[in-house]
């Protein structure tokens, strides 16, 4: 069995990934490995910004490690609010007043399209590799369900009838983005 620094304290992102993972891989948070740094994401990419995290992990712990940047992509807003998802209305990681945000910017927009895009960098052996994974759908006009974190409420996958925050964490990982990366990231840890 391998042992991996997830590079996150968030406990829903932590909760979601476990649920993804087979037995052959331990998942080890921040908090599990000692660790307790608020890791800047000053970067313009998800990308960058997940390799920040990783290598500022590995450079800490000299171990394996992987990090994820995701973030909300709305057409009708350019993408926005993308890369500062999590502080988009501001420094405090609200993501009430993120929503709020999001809803009153596309108050009389038809154009609902939006993705969420997740970036894993994995740092094994000390080599850099990443892993995406995209889900298509659209932005609610109200927030609907409990469940779930961030957008969640307002976010309707394609295909589906509901939001994310109406859905068990099952239903969720059959359109989830993080499912795509994490599915991706295990997949290639397996063949080596």
């Amino acid at each position: 069995m391998h042992t991996i620094i997830f590079a996150t304290n968030n406990e829903h992102k932590i909760k979601e990934i476990q649920s993804l993972v087979g037995n052959d891989f331990t998942i080890i948070t921040l908090e599990q490995a000692g660790i307790d740094i608020d890791i800047p994401e000053p970067h313009d990419t998800l990308q960058e910004n997940a390799y920040e995290k990783a290598i500022t992990i590995e450079k800490i712990t000299k171990q394996n490690c992987f990090s994820e940047d995701t973030g909300l992509e709305i057409e009708a807003l350019n993408g926005e609010p993308g890369v500062k998802s999590a502080r988009y209305a501001g420094g405090d990681r609200n993501f009430q007043a993120n929503i709020d945000k999001v809803l009153e910017k596309l108050n009389g927009i038809t154009n609902r399209k939006a993705q969420f895009r997740t970036v894993i960098c994995l740092l094994w052996n000390k080599e850099v590799f990443y892993f995406e994974g995209i889900c298509k759908g659209t932005i609610a006009e109200t927030m609907h369900g409990g469940e779930g974190f961030g957008y969640d409420p307002i976010f309707i996958p394609e295909g589906a009838s509901k939001s994310f925050a109406e859905m068990t964490m099952e239903e969720k990982n059959i359109y989830s983005h993080r499912q795509k990366a994490v599915t991706q990231l295990f997949t290639f840890l397996h063949s080596i």
